[in-house]
């Protein structure tokens, strides 16, 4: 299975050397020969990284399938690099490529292929949250009827593209899932981010967030979070033919 990571951003330099950059992330994540779930039938996922916020973009035919990392930009700003990873992204599902998008691609996906993102009413949502299985989805397995992921984001979906099916909501975000079809699938939260990595950046935004928010979003961090179980659920949804 050959996954491009599509890196929308960049992980600020003095976290680079702790934490990695956003496609060391997603390979801790996604690519333990260890988690594998039966429907990868062993085969270990191989990545390619793209840096799409600097123009790189593959033949949509490349990969197999493509995930579309977090960033520190909103989905409704003027950047040069956007469009042309829009026209990529319908170019891929048309080849039948699978998507993944998380956070910042999770709104990108809504936002751009007619649904809308817009800032949170609630503010800044920071921490682990729980979050509700509304319906739940082929590639659940092993099934849970909620999960936890750490959370970094200001900015929401506030409505679906014609065809989307939300299957998961948290107190603080109605989206905080959705597919479109058996080709694309998104969640708000991060599978990928550790809890030091969380922690650091709670650290710098404490002045923005304030102290109650940054306090809340500390104390969260020290509850498991259930990353190992939606990474599974993403590399079955990947599998799935």
């Amino acid at each position: 299975m050959h996954i491009g990571i599509l890196r929308t951003d960049t992980v600020l330099e003095r976290f680079q050397t702790r934490h990695g950059d956003y496609p060391d992330m997603f390979r801790a994540a996604l690519g333990d020969p260890a988690a594998l779930p039966p429907a990868c039938a062993g085969r270990i996922p191989r990545f390619s990284d793209y840096a799409v916020c600097a123009g790189e973009l593959p033949e949509p035919d490349a990969c197999d399938a493509y995930v579309i990392t977090g960033s520190r930009h909103s989905v409704y700003d003027d950047l040069p690099w956007l469009p042309p990873l829009v026209t990529f992204l319908g170019q891929a599902l048309d080849a039948g490529r699978k998507v993944v998008g998380i956070c910042f691609g999770h709104q990108l996906l809504a936002h751009h292929f007619g649904g809308e993102t817009a800032p949170a009413a609630v503010g800044w949502c920071v921490g682990i949250h729980e979050t509700r299985v509304l319906a739940p989805q082929s590639w659940m397995e092993p099934a849970a009827a909620t999960f936890a992921l750490i959370s970094s984001h200001r900015d929401q979906v506030v409505r679906l593209p014609a065809g989307a099916r939300g299957f998961a909501a948290s107190a603080s975000c109605p989206v905080a899932g959705f597919v479109m079809g058996d080709r694309v699938l998104a969640f708000q939260g991060h599978p990928e981010f550790t809890r030091p990595y969380a922690a650091d950046l709670l650290r710098m935004r404490a002045e923005t967030l304030g102290s109650e928010r940054f306090e809340a979003g500390m104390a969260s961090l020290d509850r498991e979070d259930d990353a190992p179980l939606v990474a599974r659920w993403i590399l079955n949804f990947l599998a799935s033919r």
